[in-house]
């Protein structure tokens, strides 16, 4: 290390080469105390960016931890290496996307490197590579088994610019644009293969309540996503097409329908517009889902309400969608908004069926109806103008609607819908499909044929793939007749749906991954992401396991036990940003103070879920703060010292332990800038009795030790130098985590003690203008107001002095214990137990030092039955009494 300051470079290239030399990250296959930690996997655009950084720094010093409390952890990296920047980046560059890929991994392989990050490389993945996408397509092929693939005609989101199918979380904002491009999505109709990940939405839903250690925001945004209603279906007759089923949330609504509409794709929709100019022009041309007001064409038809015998009119109107409910609803635009607006448009009846619930209401007369021609009335209350049902609450008049109607059955309807994986792309996994020219139809290629490669990238518009005229002709697996193979590749979400799977036996190869090695390790005990990924990622990653534990021997069914989402790096308030020209770049960062001192500056910011402003001044003041330490290391083994070990070693020693134990609670629930300022607490505390005496040596080394230990997780490699240079054996990352057996209540009341007590001093020199003290007495409270303090706090009566005097020993006191309980009284909501008088005068004695070093005067703590009854009465638990000679 250079007398010059922190010199970076070396150290950090030394540990780098150290580690890489002694393969000091490597997982082994059998353990006994496995702990899996991961950050989701990133797509290798080329460079790292700050967000990247604060999650594998984050997933990297939760793992440095782990592995210093003994746990055998296992922290893979690998690639979610398919999709649409390769491709669009080789067309643009006139090169190919796996050249590019991997050019990129490359580069954001050294740069993790240059992190420090403590990967067990060996069991690298890249999801674009033919040993891992064959697995993609051998579970398609179980998939398809278990009667979770179909194939069929759907409206589907296109991007123009992408030349691409999106899934619905794909489609961003009310202008509803493609995520990658930010180009307008239209709706095309194309033949496409889907996931029926809906047979799995009761078990997806329920089981959200077990992710205790997921964010709540998290798991309500795929409660909301999965969006299962409870309601009632029940059909209604049209004239000349049978029963058509509607579902309805608020069937006890039923007696003010007055139309009913279809959505623009249901099939009576279909065969009307074949003969009716107007349904024709309206679906083809003025229907618009997204719109902004309701629109829809009346037909010739009509449709008889079950419940009332009444005929009403029939609409194909775009508010209706084919894939939500059953396509067809009841319109009751008297307590529905949207049926409202449309009713009003269309000139269709308005009828109130339910009047909010009066306040005297006696639950048997009928209250008088709301007008609703203005606006709708949507909540709960009590039928009227509804027959016999009339003067039931809603949820009663739904039970009894759903029981007495012949046609209706209590049904629960999904947002959720089915994941349509197909899309027109060449860089991602070929679906092992072949298309016969004969009779066998769609058949999936056998196992043994797997993987079905990428042939040769071809730089043109359009799916590429179906410009691969050798690479799609080929033989039917079944009949050995001509046929086609599909040109459509895997969502790369299916690529991520299992990849963690997928580390705990990289190699494997004859199945995706070792299941009894997968059962000891899974689930993942620490996952960390970006909140982008709630709903479309980690739902897909719960439905694979979920499969998988039914069908593959997986025996857990959940993935990820704990989740965080971590908050994003911003610049000035706005998320770092290419386009807005706000991007810090890490390699600079590292270049000019070192990788440790930016992983110690973001994990000491923020708390990991929370965003935060980089700073350049705060990155100066972190690197100073690692030159400082090194400085303090660097002296202490270049000259022992030789202090007593006194009340100063002794406050010292508690500080340690306070730390050491502050700091592991914090690490373990991944508080990590609490856990940073403990530690840097702790060096102050050291400076500090380094500046007041000559420290104990053994005190001061434990202290110094104590902090290395603590900063490894996060500043990995000067951990590495001083840990060294204390004189230890092997790596600081097998080293033991320090430990201290201290009560963090007790710490805490400690701390809070000292601090007011040198506060209290300050504000009595401030206020009396004492411009140099001679001596300072503290005087630690009477043994009876710790009693009358902890009877205070335990005690509910009403009358607390009169309690308080019910025992003798505070009885005794007189007027003081009537004035005490008097303040007692009036403070009794935000009374709290404080340390005894013996805790408190101990603790006062080892911290007196830091008041003598502040006001360079001689401290004496001094117990309450040495001094006069007048000094006393400002002693209290928690707040000694302060005497200062000028």
């Amino acid at each position: 290390m250079s007398d010059a300051g922190y010199d970076h470079e070396p150290v950090e290239r030394r540990w780098q080469e150290a580690w890489d030399d002694a393969d000091a990250y490597r997982t082994s296959d059998d353990v006994d105390e496995p702990t899996y930690v991961l950050g989701m996997y990133p797509y290798p655009s080329g460079k790292l960016h700050m967000g990247h950084v604060r999650n594998y720094t984050i997933t990297d010093a939760y793992a440095r931890y782990r592995r210093m409390c003994g746990d055998e952890v296992l922290h893979p990296m690998g690639w979610d290496a398919f999709g649409l920047p390769a491709e669009n980046a080789a067309k643009d560059r006139d090169t190919n996307p796996r050249d590019w890929t991997f050019d990129c991994i490359e580069t954001m392989r050294e740069q993790m490197h240059a992190m420090g990050f403590g990967y067990d490389w060996d069991r690298e993945i890249a999801t674009c590579t033919p040993e891992y996408y064959q697995w993609n397509q051998w579970l398609f092929s179980r998939f398809h088994d278990e009667g979770l693939v179909e194939r069929r005609d759907a409206d589907v989101n296109w991007c123009p610019e992408c030349e691409t199918v999106l899934a619905d979380e794909q489609v961003e904002g009310e202008a509803e644009l493609c995520w990658r491009c930010e180009t307008p999505v239209e709706q095309r109709e194309l033949e496409q293969w889907f996931l029926k990940i809906t047979e799995y939405a009761d078990e997806l839903l329920e089981a959200i309540d077990d992710l205790e250690g997921w964010p709540n925001s998290v798991r309500q945004m795929q409660r909301n996503w999965i969006g299962r209603q409870y309601g009632t279906e029940l059909d209604f007759e049209i004239d000349g097409h049978g029963a058509v089923t509607a579902f309805t949330t608020r069937v006890d609504t039923i007696f003010g329908a007055t139309f009913f509409a279809l959505a623009p794709d249901h099939p009576i929709s279909e065969e009307l517009a074949a003969a009716d100019d107007d349904v024709r022009h309206f679906i083809e041309h003025e229907a618009d889902p997204d719109g902004d007001e309701p629109n829809g064409v009346e037909t010739d038809l009509t449709a008889t309400n079950p419940v009332t015998g009444e005929e009403i009119p029939v609409y194909v109107a775009d508010f209706v969608l084919s894939d939500v409910g059953t396509g067809a609803l009841m319109a009751v635009p008297g307590h529905d908004e949207r049926d409202h607006a449309f009713a009003t448009k269309m000139d269709e009846d308005i009828v109130p069926v339910i009047a909010p619930e009066p306040d005297d209401w006696d639950g048997e007369t009928v209250p008088d109806a709301p007008d609703v021609s203005e606006q709708a009335f949507t909540d709960d209350g009590v039928l009227v103008n509804s027959d016999e049902y009339s003067g039931l609450e809603s949820e009663s008049a739904r039970e009894r609607l759903t029981e007495d109607v012949e046609s209706a059955a209590h049904a629960a309807q999904y947002q959720l819908r089915d994941w349509g994986i197909s899309r027109q792309r060449y860089w991602g996994t070929p679906i092992p499909v072949v298309h016969c020219h004969d009779d066998c139809g769609s058949v999936v290629v056998p196992d043994e044929e797997l993987p079905v490669e990428l042939p040769e990238f071809i730089n043109t518009t359009g799916n590429p793939l179906d410009a691969a005229e050798e690479w799609k002709e080929t033989r039917c697996p079944e009949c050995g007749g001509t046929a086609t193979r599909e040109t459509d590749t895997m969502d790369t979400f299916v690529d991520s749906s299992w990849y963690f799977l997928r580390y705990v036996s990289p190699d494997l190869e004859d199945a995706p991954f070792d299941a009894e090695r997968a059962n000891d390790w899974m689930p993942v005990d620490q996952y960390v992401g970006g909140i982008e990924h709630a709903v479309m990622h980690l739902l897909y990653s719960r439905f694979f396991t979920k499969v998988l534990a039914d069908n593959e021997g997986l025996e857990h069914r959940e993935p990820f036990t704990n989740l965080l989402a971590q908050g994003m790096v911003q610049l000035e308030g706005e998320k770092m940003s290419k386009s807005k020209g706000n991007v810090v770049s890490p390699q600079r960062i590292v270049e000019e103070y070192g990788a440790d001192t930016a992983r110690l500056f973001m994990m000491q910011a923020a708390q990991p879920e929370r965003d935060f402003d980089w700073s350049e001044e705060g990155v100066r003041s972190t690197n100073a703060f690692l030159s400082r330490l090194k400085e303090m290391v660097e002296s202490y083994t270049a000259n022992e010292p030789d202090g007593a070990d006194d009340a100063v070693a002794s406050y010292v020693e508690s500080e340690i332990d306070a730390t050491i134990a502050i700091a592991g609670s914090e690490y373990d629930d991944l508080t990590f800038n609490r856990a940073l300022r403990e530690t840097q607490d702790l060096v102050g505390t050291l400076r500090s009795y380094a500046d007041y005496t000559e420290p104990h040596a053994e005190t001061y080394e434990r202290g110094l030790s104590a902090v290395v230990r603590l900063l490894a997780p996060v500043a990995p490699h000067l951990a590495e130098e001083l840990y060294e240079a204390l004189g230890n054996d092997g790596f600081v990352v097998d080293a033991p985590w320090p430990t201290a057996e201290v009560d963090r209540d007790y710490v805490t009341k400690r701390r809070r003690l000292v601090e007011n007590t040198r506060e209290d001093v300050r504000d009595i020199v401030e206020v009396a203008g004492i411009e140099d003290p001679k001596a300072i007495d503290v005087v630690v409270a009477p043994e009876w107001k710790y009693d009358a303090l902890e009877l205070a706090i335990e005690s509910d009566a009403d009358n607390l002095i009169g309690e308080l005097m019910q025992n003798s020993h505070i009885r005794e006191q007189g007027d003081a214990a009537a004035s005490y309980g008097q303040d007692l009284q009036a403070e009794r909501e935000a009374l709290s137990m404080t340390l005894g008088p013996d805790e408190e005068f101990a603790a006062l004695e080892s911290a007196a030092w830091l008041i003598e070093r502040e006001f360079d005067a001689p401290v004496s703590v001094v117990r309450a039955e040495a001094v006069d009854e007048s000094v006393l009465k400002n002693a209290e638990p928690g707040r000694p009494a302060i005497e200062i000679e000028d």
